[in-house]
C-alpha cells in the first residue's frame, strides 16, 4: 500500500467537507508553507491547497504562519534599514499607478521606502515595476542592489520573483488556476526589511480587516491598509476611502472623505508617460493629482506613528509637499 504523502494532512484539514474542514493553525500553516517553499509538495497538492484556502478565504492565523515560513528562509543581510514598506501586487487597469508619485515624493523628502511587487499575472494591467524606467530607476535584482538604491535614492523596488522566487512562481499560476491565490495576500504582508510602517492595498472589502489583523499578529506597530483603486494602495480622490489601521499595535478603522464630490472622467487610453509629465508640471490631471495628494496624506499620517489631527490638515500637509517637489528630479 502506498504511504500517505507528508503534505496530505494539510489538504485534508482544509477539504474535509463543510463540517469536518477547518482553517490551519499558525503552526500548521508555517509547516505547510515551509514544505511548499522547500519544494516538498506535488503540483496536484499545491493546486488543491491554494484553491481550498481561496474558497474559504485566508485566516489571519494562516497568513501569520505562512509569513513566518517565508521570513525564516529570507536571506536578508543586516544593516538595510527603511522607514516604509509599500507592497504593490495588483497592478492598475482603469487608472495609472499615481501612488508611485507619492512614494517617490516621500523618498525625495527623506523617507526610506522599500517597495516590492509582482507583474504580468493579469493581462491588461500596468505594473509598478514596468513604470520605473520612466523615472530612470531600475528594479533591484538582489539585496545588495536594494541597499545601494536605498542609500542613493531613498527608494528601492524588488520583484517577488527575485525576493522569493517560489512565491513568484505561485503568483504566476493565476491564469492557470483562474483565480488569485492566498499568495497574493501573503506577499503584501511580508515586510521583509522589518520597516516600522507598512502600507498595502486591497480590492475586496473582506480582505482589509484580514490584512489588518494579520499585521497585528505579525507584530507590526503601524500599518495602513487601503481599499484602493484596482487593489493597490492608492486612494480614490472622487470616492470616500475606507482605511484600516494598526496604530501602536491597536486596530482602527476610518473613512476619509473624497476630495472631489463628483466622479472624474476616466481616460479611454492610459499613457504611462503622464506620470512623469504630471511630476514635471507639464500637464494638469485632476484625478492624478488628487490621487497623489490623498494617498500621500494617508501615508503621512501612518509615518507620524500615531499623531492625531483632522483629515484636512493631513491633506494640506500633503498638498504642500507636492508643491515643493523637485520637478527636475526625473
Amino acid at each position: 500500500m502506498n504511504q500517505e504523502h507528508p503534505f496530505a494532512p494539510f489538504v485534508r484539514v482544509l477539504g474535509k467537507g463543510k463540517k469536518g474542514s477547518r482553517s490551519l493553525t499558525a503552526d500548521e500553516a508555517e509547516v505547510a508553507m515551509g514544505m511548499i517553499l522547500d519544494q516538498q509538495v506535488l503540483p496536484e497538492q499545491l493546486g488543491a491547497f491554494l484553491m481550498l484556502i481561496r474558497m474559504k478565504e485566508e485566516a489571519p492565523e494562516e497568513l501569520m504562519g505562512f509569513a513566518r515560513a517565508v521570513k525564516a528562509r529570507l536571506a536578508v543581510p543586516e544593516g538595510i534599514a527603511v522607514d516604509l514598506d509599500w507592497s504593490s501586487y495588483a497592478g492598475k487597469k482603469r487608472r495609472l499607478p499615481w501612488f508611485l508619485l507619492a512614494a517617490l515624493l516621500l523618498a525625495q523628502k527623506g523617507t526610506k521606502v522599500f517597495m516590492h511587487g509582482a507583474r504580468g499575472h493579469t493581462p491588461g494591467r500596468l505594473y509598478t515595476e514596468d513604470m520605473l524606467t520612466i523615472f530612470g530607476l531600475q528594479a533591484a535584482q538582489n539585496w545588495e542592489q536594494v541597499e545601494q538604491s536605498v542609500a542613493s535614492d531613498n527608494f528601492a523596488f524588488m520583484s517577488i520573483d527575485n525576493m522569493v522566487p517560489r512565491l513568484g512562481e505561485m503568483i504566476a499560476l493565476r491564469p492557470i488556476l483562474g483565480l488569485r491565490s492566498p499568495v497574493h495576500t501573503l506577499c503584501r504582508l511580508l515586510n521583509p526589511l522589518e520597516a516600522p510602517c507598512c502600507v498595502d492595498g486591497v480590492f475586496h472589502p473582506p480582505y482589509a480587516p484580514m490584512h489588518q489583523k494579520t499585521s497585528q499578529l505579525l507584530g507590526t506597530e503601524f500599518s495602513l491598509t487601503i481599499r484602493g483603486d484596482g487593489g493597490e494602495a492608492e486612494m480614490k480622490p472622487d470616492s470616500d476611502s475606507e482605511l484600516h489601521w494598526v496604530c501602536n499595535g491597536e486596530l482602527m478603522k476610518e473613512e476619509w472623505p473624497r476630495m472631489h464630490r463628483q466622479r472624474l472622467v476616466r481616460e479611454d487610453d492610459l499613457d504611462p508617460l503622464d506620470l512623469l509629465r504630471l511630476w514635471r508640471g507639464e500637464i494638469g490631471h485632476e484625478y492624478g493629482e488628487g490621487a497623489v495628494i490623498s494617498t500621500l496624506a494617508g501615508v503621512l499620517r501612518l509615518l507620524s506613528k500615531g499623531e492625531h489631527k483632522p483629515v484636512g490638515e493631513w491633506v494640506e500637509q500633503a498638498n504642500a509637499l507636492w508643491g515643493q517637489r523637485d520637478k527636475q528630479a526625473f
